[in-house]
């Protein structure tokens, strides 16, 4: 792995405020950015934990992601999915801390803090690009895309009845789907809800689509990879249910019969770091308990 050189002068740090097992955490990066040399700044869930000190200069994601040289954020996989939607469109590159339970996004778990703090400073890292996935409601209800690092799920709301949905790829029909509905994710969300539903887990690095239908009453559905190149398009059949579009299970839209949701690969993308040592199939070994042992 390559170090790199650039000098960190100013450092983000972004944490979510329901997780008091950040506030130690964040005390103790405070101390060591300071004992640097370097300026640390903060949102404001990180202002809330910050011992002591409640800068009155707290600052949203957007803006710490254009004047920081790096992003440390505390908390779990939520908390990066909004971080990196939040972020998106700025320079600074993303190392996630994980104080919550799976984190496969949150790679640096919080007792191993320390030791991923001397490699950041030393360079030893190197960064991965993850695509931001976007999707377009037609016809607009907003002149607002939704973006998503994971993936987007069109699904039935609190009625529990199938839905149905018609999926195209590139203006071909792919099938029409009857369940509880689809998941459309990025290769960065294969190990999200889609993995949760029986979908592939896909490498980061390949530019693909996981098509997963959630609880499909035929069967013989299966995942479909498909290129990330191409446009997904979801149509509303149901006539008399609710639907819903949820991007990264964190944001969300009200679908209406005949809506139809375009999916294509984002403009724009969000740096991650990746620390000496650690892989993306390392990672797949140690959260999944990959044991390569017979029962």
């Amino acid at each position: 792995m390559k170090k790199l050189t650039n000098k960190l002068t100013r450092i983000g740090l972004i944490a979510n405020p329901d997780k008091p097992s950040c506030r130690k955490a964040i005390s103790h990066v405070v101390r060591f950015i300071e004992s640097r040399g370097a300026v640390p700044l903060f949102d404001v869930g990180a202002a809330a934990l910050a011992e002591g000190r409640h800068p009155k200069s707290a600052m949203e994601t957007g803006a710490l992601a254009r004047c920081t040289d790096m992003l440390l954020v505390f908390g779990g996989d939520g908390t990066m999915l909004r971080a990196a939607r939040e972020a998106a469109g700025g320079t600074a590159p993303l190392l996630g801390i994980n104080t919550g339970h799976l984190g496969f996004l949150a790679a640096v778990n919080i007792h191993e803090l320390g030791d991923a703090l001397e490699k950041v400073w030393a360079g030893a890292y190197s960064l991965e690009s993850r695509p931001l996935i976007e999707a377009s409601i037609i016809p607009s209800k907003s002149k607002r895309s939704m973006l998503a690092l994971n993936d987007f799920v069109i699904g039935r709301g609190d009625v529990s009845r199938v839905i149905e949905l018609e999926v195209t790829v590139d203006g071909e029909l792919l099938t029409q789907y009857r369940g509880d509905g689809l998941i459309v994710s990025s290769p960065t969300g294969s190990t999200a809800y889609s993995l949760a539903a029986g979908g592939a887990i896909v490498s980061p690095r390949a530019r693909v689509f996981a098509l997963t239908p959630i609880c499909p009453h035929a069967l013989s559905n299966r995942t479909v990879i498909v290129s990330l190149d191409s446009v997904v398009s979801v149509s509303i059949l149901s006539q008399k249910l609710a639907t819903i579009l949820s991007a990264d299970g964190q944001t969300q839209e009200t679908l209406t019969p005949g809506d139809r949701i375009q999916i294509r690969n984002g403009r724009r993308r969000v740096r991650l770091v990746r620390l000496e040592g650690s892989s993306f199939f390392a990672t797949l070994r140690r959260k999944l308990d990959w044991r390569g042992t017979s029962l």
